[in-house]
């Protein structure tokens, strides 16, 4: 019976019927990164302040979507749906969260942090200064967060998932660390925000 963790394989393993290919780095989509990352480093290299400036808003409104969408939204659906339904859905998910979050973090922060010196935000006698270094401190947490926690979760499920007989129960508690942390570092996002709207407005 689809859906059943109970058989062959005992329970919490996936039967081999129940498992989605798991592709951990989508291919096709590399094409897309490449061609934002050349644009960034064309950007950057140009001094181009509304390219930069598109990169660092976009990036950063993407950064806070997903991570709020996940943790808030996806989270508690995932909560609810089945073992066998949470694997299907971590192998369709998953992987495109081992392309999009990186290119949108890196967007993000190497866009923000070339306008800050090229506005002089970074001088110490810049009334930005202060603000910059707590929203530093800020996206240091995050990136401690994401790094030892969020993306070590993304891998682990892809791995589990691309094993003989991976345990089901092992993804779903692993999705569950993904999105919780996912959540927190939504949050944390919004605390940026703030500071980069007064940043803004100074």
């Amino acid at each position: 019976m689809a859906g059943s963790l109970q058989g062959p394989s005992g329970p919490g393993r996936l039967d081999a019927e129940e498992r989605p290919v798991v592709q951990v780095v989508p291919v096709k989509g590399l094409w897309i990164v490449g061609a934002l990352v050349v644009l960034l480093v064309v950007a950057i290299v140009e001094d181009w302040r509304w390219a930069l400036g598109f990169f660092h808003v976009a990036g950063g409104g993407l950064w806070t979507g997903i991570d709020l969408f996940v943790g808030l939204v996806i989270g508690p659906i995932l909560g609810r749906l089945s073992i066998p339904a949470r694997a299907e859905f971590s192998a369709r998910f998953m992987p495109k969260m081992m392309i999009i979050m990186p290119t949108v973090v890196l967007m993000t922060l190497a866009a923000g942090f070339q306008l800050a010196v090229n506005l002089g935000n970074l001088e110490p006698g810049s009334v930005n200064h202060d603000w910059l270094v707590a929203s530093f401190f800020v996206v240091g947490i995050m990136a401690v967060i994401a790094l030892g926690l969020l993306e070590p979760a993304n891998i682990a499920v892809l791995l589990e998932m691309r094993k003989p007989a991976p345990d089901g129960a092992v993804i779903a508690r692993l999705m569950q660390r993904f999105v919780y942390t996912a959540g927190i570092l939504g949050l944390l996002q919004v605390a940026t925000l703030v500071i980069m709207t007064r940043v803004a407005t100074q």
